[in-house]
């Protein structure tokens, strides 16, 4: 019997709620196991603890799985949550429907219209958003953006669903909602509204106007391992919970959310599910971008290419447990104090996350994207490492390990697929090619920063450690290392 109600699920396994006495308050784009995992969670305990009309309407926008597996439960799904102390389960009741934008947006439009939406949420992975880092607006040769660009009022990108659900509010003299980036991007919250204001300049300056006078754009850090469910996913929650869940997730114990408090239409009680609101969400977003991100794209190329395909592999094999407890240490070392942070408790703690026997987090899962991710999480912590005296080798081994992952040699590896939204050119910069002409390709890049360069110290330091990658096996690279 498919979880469609909680009538055939133990009573101590319910929210603490009943779903049905709460209106829905927030749409959520990107509805995947993250969400799922993380906002979602958060939200429902908020429910259980102060009510309010804070239920989510939960988007896919390309895919319709997501939909497909929640929308015929009506939106119940069974969270497991996994420690060194083994497995408990409860069924989220947050979500009270689920729909997919792709192919026909004017639901979902009509949803981030109403005037009971208070807040739209995401989380899409940065590559979808149409991001102009440089210029803090949109990309307008992005596929998703141009096309909106093109056809603004039936969008399917994330900036033209914004754009034309605002557009409508101001439209009706409806006060616009709170949009709420939960994606891995520093500062994001100002990123996405630069960019939503510039996406509206280019349609319309008057509703550009508005939004970048009315619209709150907060910033958030969000942090929560969550590997793919899998089979065995389905048949744990199956056996917790007596009753078949196609949508059920698993996740670590351990979450965190850090959100600067700017809702003017108001939000769930977050704070009673441990949320914390601050007014320096960038120091938060560094420290983990830096720390925990920065130390699992490290440890994916290495662990990869090692043949560990799980996280809590990397971290019983001792010598690449030493390097992801260096990469911490050294990560650690760029950042300023942070009121109330315990930075090498907190090193400590990832280490222990990491090591968690209960998740099967899939380093080649880690590894995609990573001209997206390495500027954030190692090229940035590079320039401060500099200006703190902060040794740079773990970093140039972070490097050199990404830069041996996009060369695509399979001397120690079987044949494997560069998933990166740049992978034709990165194949054309590193492909078949000698560590010094990787680098030369690289040090040009434009996702590499400016300042990165001239730093002819740090390029040496790295093809040092390719040259040895491209010829040995990943495994005797990483036991010399750490040494």
């Amino acid at each position: 019997m498919r979880l469609t109600a909680l009538a055939q699920v133990p009573a101590d396994l319910h929210p603490g709620y009943d779903p049905a006495d709460h209106g829905v308050g927030i749409v959520h784009l990107g509805l995947g196991a993250f969400h799922k995992a993380h906002q979602a969670a958060l939200t429902d305990l908020a429910l259980a603890a102060k009510g309010g009309d804070w239920r989510i309407l939960g988007v896919s926008l390309r895919s319709p799985k997501a939909s497909e597996e929640l929308a015929p439960q009506n939106g119940l799904y069974t969270l497991i949550e996994k420690g060194a102390d083994g497995a408990s389960a409860r069924v989220i009741g947050s979500i009270a429907d689920a729909i997919c934008s792709a192919g026909d947006p004017e639901p979902t439009l009509q949803a981030m219209a109403a005037e009971g939406t208070k807040i739209v949420s995401l989380t899409v992975t940065e590559k979808a958003y149409g991001l102009n880092r440089a210029t803090i607006g949109c990309d307008p040769a992005h596929p998703a953006v141009a096309a909106d660009l093109a056809n603004p009022e039936a969008p399917q990108g994330v900036l033209g669903l914004l754009t034309e659900a605002l557009r409508r509010r101001y439209a009706g003299g409806i006060a616009p909602f709170t949009v709420l980036c939960c994606d891995n991007l520093p500062e994001n919250g100002t990123l996405l509204r630069g960019a939503v204001i510039d996406f509206a300049s280019r349609i319309d300056p008057a509703l550009a106007t508005w939004i970048a006078e009315t619209v709150a754009f907060p910033s958030t850090m969000v942090d929560r391992i969550t590997p793919a469910a899998t089979e065995a996913t389905l048949a744990e929650a199956q056996s917790l919970t007596g009753t078949e869940d196609r949508a059920a997730i698993e996740t670590e114990r351990f979450t965190q959310w850090v959100v600067e408090d700017n809702f003017p239409l108001g939000r769930p009680a977050w704070e009673t599910a441990g949320v914390i609101f601050t007014d320096d969400v960038p120091a938060f977003e560094a420290m983990k971008l830096r720390m925990l991100n920065g130390a699992h794209s490290m440890l994916a190329y290495a662990g990869f290419h090692a043949g560990l395909p799980l996280v809590r592999d990397v971290m019983a094999h001792a010598p690449l447990a030493a390097l992801v407890r260096r990469h911490l240490a050294a990560a650690a070392a760029t950042l300023p104090p942070i009121p109330g942070m315990d930075l090498k408790a907190y090193a400590a703690a990832l280490a222990a996350r990491f090591e968690n026997p209960s998740i099967a987090h899939e380093t080649f899962q880690i590894a995609m994207d990573g001209s997206e991710k390495m500027p954030q999480r190692i090229f940035a912590a590079l320039q401060d490492a500099r200006t703190r005296g902060v040794d740079i080798r773990p970093f140039a081994f972070a490097t050199a390990a990404w830069a041996r992952h996009i060369s695509m040699a399979t001397h120690d590896c079987a044949p494997y697929e560069l998933r990166d939204p740049r992978a034709a050119d990165l194949r054309a910069m590193a492909e078949g090619k000698e560590a010094d002409e990787i680098v030369a390709s690289l040090r040009k890049a434009p996702f590499i920063p400016a300042t990165l360069f001239t730093d002819m110290d740090f390029w040496t330091k790295v093809e040092g450690i390719l040259a040895e990658m491209l010829f040995e096996p990943m495994s005797d690279v990483i036991s010399r290392e750490a040494t």
